[in-house]
């Protein structure tokens, strides 16, 4: 008998966890941080309109004029952090001809709403607007992490004429069972992010981008991802998750930078 009332409290305790990661599942995906300082020299702040109605703050910053390839890059970022830590990445890319958007979705840097799946969905497709209406020759999408799976989806909507894709993962349920096997976590996860599925769905140039040290992305969903969207592969050798080698080292900028003049046939 006592075997059964140990049985019936662990059941019990097992059902309040999985009851409370049901529940609060979203505060440990995302992790939204306030508003940045003031845009730096050289950057403007920029206003996108979502189709439910929110108001979205993001920064640009304007290739120069003598450089510029016309064409954009559309930054979609991780699940933490906002425009402020991305502005080597931004820079980096002006300086080699390309105009840059850095996104922060709803709930983050300061904006109105609270993120999830469809909601970063519809932020993107602000974004994709705004640049449009700057009449940009092509486009391209950026992803970080996180924001690998809101540009994979954009991507099957409006594919752009070249995607980058830095740590991209599979989809969140694999990323959520890596790291929490002993849960059910198939079962229970609000936003999934099948990034693998929607790859089969686009032809574009694509160039992934990952560190074989990667402690939140394993780096075989990386080589995955890459594998399903016959992407070229730069492989950061050591790199872990937050390395800086995978946000602003030159090294990696000119990659980038290289990739897309091919792309674009500059």
């Amino acid at each position: 008998m006592r075997s059964v009332k140990v049985l019936g409290a662990v059941l019990i305790i097992g059902l309040i966890a999985v009851g409370g990661l049901w529940t609060f599942q979203r505060r440990l995906i995302y992790f939204p941080t306030g508003a940045p300082n003031a845009a730096p020299a050289g950057w403007d702040e920029v206003t996108l309109t979502t189709s439910d109605g929110l108001t979205l703050t993001a920064w640009l910053i304007r290739a120069a004029p003598a450089q510029d390839r016309g064409v954009a890059v559309i930054v979609f970022p991780g699940n933490s952090g906002n425009r402020g830590d991305r502005t080597a990445l931004g820079e980096g890319l002006a300086t080699r001809g390309y105009t840059t958007l850095l996104v922060d979705y709803r709930g983050y840097g300061g904006n109105p709403g609270s993120p999830s799946e469809a909601g970063l969905a519809r932020d993107a497709r602000a974004a994709l607007a705004f640049i449009e209406s700057i009449d940009q020759r092509g486009i391209a999408y950026f992803g970080e992490s996180l924001g690998s799976a809101v540009a994979v989806e954009l991507a099957t909507e409006h594919p752009p004429a070249a995607l980058v894709l830095r740590s991209p993962f599979t989809s969140l349920v694999d990323v959520g069972r890596h790291h929490y096997g002993f849960l059910p976590v198939g079962s229970f996860l609000k936003d999934r992010y099948p990034s693998l599925e929607r790859a089969g769905m686009l032809d574009v140039p694509a160039l992934v981008i990952a560190g074989t040290a990667d402690s939140v992305v394993p780096f075989e969903q990386s080589q995955a991802m890459g594998a399903a969207l016959d992407a070229e592969l730069h492989v950061v050798d050591g790199a872990d998750h937050n390395d800086w080698r995978l946000f602003a080292d030159p090294a990696l900028l000119d990659a980038i930078a290289d990739f897309l003049d091919r792309a674009f046939g500059a």
